[in-house]
């Protein structure tokens, strides 16, 4: 979007600019949070008394005007674009094992199993559980029932500092698929499986 206004400068008149504005803020994905839409409610009065005021005076204040504008607006979408993927990110963590205890071999299994009937939730799922159990089983971790996927992250990756970001990675995966309520990818679920490989083979 940057790159876009850098080379085609827009210079709407302050009835287009308000109507632009108005028609972004009107995406659903602007509602998402109070606070926002506050904000929202906010700038966008902030904007349309700039623009009034902008209108009755000479050329010059007038763009200086406009830019400042565009610089509220690009900062808007930014935060905003933030505050989306970190509720989309964040959800509320729960424990990575609930009350059914399952060897890792057998956690394994189902990951896989369901990884071939195209069920990638819970092949995802099932595959970061099977991370944790076997490190319990290794010793690697503490058996700690209400561990979430980021205290088990956490743990880990400071036994295996080497496969510490892919850890984070799996366990963000994790929280996003079984809390958060997003569809898990072929991908993804593949990796968090091959993480489980490849921390099979660290002695």
């Amino acid at each position: 979007m940057i790159a876009r206004v850098a080379a085609a400068p827009l210079d709407p008149s302050p009835d287009e600019a308000r109507s632009w504005l108005r028609r972004e803020l009107l995406k659903p994905e602007y509602n998402e949070q109070d606070l926002l839409n506050r904000l929202v409610s906010w700038l966008e009065r902030t904007l349309n008394e700039g623009l009034d005021a902008a209108s009755r005076v000479p050329p010059l204040s007038a763009f200086a005007a406009m830019l400042v504008l565009l610089l509220l607006v690009l900062a808007l979408v930014w935060l905003l674009s933030r505050a989306r993927r970190s509720s989309a990110a964040g959800g509320p963590a729960g424990p990575v094992l609930g009350e059914e205890r399952v060897g890792a071999a057998e956690l394994r299994a189902r990951a896989e199993a369901a990884l071939a009937e195209g069920r990638l939730d819970d092949a995802l799922v099932d595959g970061f559980r099977a991370v944790a159990v076997r490190q319990i089983e290794r010793g690697r971790l503490a058996d700690a029932p209400g561990a979430t996927a980021h205290e088990v992250a956490r743990d880990l990756g400071l036994a295996v500092p080497d496969l510490a970001a892919r850890i984070g990675d799996a366990a963000t995966l994790f929280d996003r698929v079984l809390y958060g309520g997003r569809p898990a990818t072929r991908d993804q679920a593949g990796s968090v499986l091959a993480l489980d490989d490849d921390l099979v083979g660290v002695r």
